[in-house]
């Protein structure tokens, strides 16, 4: 119990509020303790047991006499409350979502999840979480094995006027040109191993040579280039590159080092020459999107990246409500907020005092005895 005290500290000030504003609560007809509540539901998205066993769990804790299809429900109509949840853990992290210039954002990536059992499925979903409001507005499950499993942009339901965040994983030319014949803007970071890039006359473009033009740290600059799509057809946009800092530079080249060590695969030199730069595929118009900008809005995706690197971790194992929109998209808000609570603890972690809590203004101590 005194951990559960210790992890309520953690959450967002006014989170029993939300609750209420939510409808969380509303039409409960019993078990109505709000802290109780969320105990459950954490049992259940945390711990990854299925709602039959959360639902034992609960009555042997006391937290509740309910069914797992009473649970099944309580966790669909949570849906908002762990979506707030969320939002209020990003605003306390000082992370600007606030950074599309107006514009709605969607930020793509997939997980897997494995279900726990001797025949439990193995899981990969593909979502999509919006910038600044951070709703999530589509998610699929496919297998984690064949053809079609894999991070793309075909997995996602796109629409015109999209404008869309994603990491290096999106970044093939089949992919790119489908996402641009939809008529969306894309921000991605450029795959150097698997796209071929063209000038605007249908020449290859020499990324290595214009990449050895930016020789200061911090500096940017800009190409307009054509991307190879499906069928001659060619997407047009432009590459925005910044050089690294040179510690920054150790760290990557020393990482892709490691990786071809490991999956003992030949170093080429220019992959350590575009370790040296952040470089960004975009079709993103450039009114209201200059060279500046287009990087720092990704950098808002960096800024996240280490909630969801944690969200894909913590979403590994568990039970994955599989037949139901609501109930899926509060199991996903819970596991990115089981997520921020962990950063939350460990960036507190070095400033918790060593008894792990704070000392009430009205608790007294006795003197120490005169010697």
């Amino acid at each position: 119990m005194e951990n559960w005290r210790l992890l309520l500290s953690f959450f967002p000030e006014n989170w029993i509020e939300m609750a209420y504003s939510s409808g969380a609560i509303k039409g409960l007809r019993k078990n109505k303790d709000v802290e109780n509540y969320i105990r459950m539901l954490l049992i259940h998205i945390a711990d990854g047991y299925s709602l039959r066993e959360t639902a034992a769990r609960a009555k042997r804790l006391g937290l509740a006499d309910i069914s797992d299809v009473a649970l099944l429900g309580r966790l669909k109509k949570a849906k908002k409350w762990l979506h707030r949840l969320c939002a209020a853990l990003f605003e306390e992290q000082k992370i600007d979502l606030a950074v599309t210039n107006g514009f709605q954002v969607r930020l793509f990536d997939a997980a897997n999840v494995t279900e726990p059992g001797k025949t439990g499925s193995i899981w990969r979903i593909h979502y999509s979480v919006q910038l600044p409001c951070l709703t999530c507005d589509f998610f699929k499950l496919s297998a984690t094995k064949g053809k079609g499993t894999g991070k793309s942009f075909f997995q996602y339901s796109i629409k015109k006027g999209d404008y869309i965040i994603a990491d290096k994983g999106y970044s093939t030319a089949s992919g790119i040109d489908h996402a641009a014949s939809k008529k969306a803007f894309l921000m991605v970071e450029l795959n150097t191993q698997a796209l071929s890039i063209l000038n605007l006359n249908g020449q290859p473009f020499s990324l290595t040579k214009n990449l050895q033009s930016i020789e200061k740290a911090g500096s940017v600059k800009s190409w307009r280039i054509l991307i190879p799509g499906r069928k001659d057809n060619c997407v047009k946009g432009r590459i925005c590159v910044i050089r690294k800092s040179n510690a920054a530079i150790k760290i990557a080249q020393k990482k892709i080092k490691n990786e071809t060590k490991r999956k003992r695969r030949s170093l080429k030199p220019e992959m350590l020459e575009y370790a040296k730069y952040v470089i960004i595929f975009t079709n993103f118009p450039q009114t209201g999107f200059s060279d500046f900008q287009v990087l720092d809005s990704y950098r808002a995706k960096w800024q996240m990246e280490r909630v969801f690197n944690r969200f894909k971790s913590i979403a590994q194992t568990g039970h994955l409500p599989k037949h139901n929109d609501d109930s899926f998209k509060a199991w996903l808000y819970g596991k990115l907020f089981v997520a921020l609570l962990t950063n939350k603890l460990i960036d507190n972690a070095s400033t918790i005092s060593p008894w792990g809590y704070s000392i009430e203004e009205h608790a007294t101590t006795a003197p120490l005895p005169q010697v």
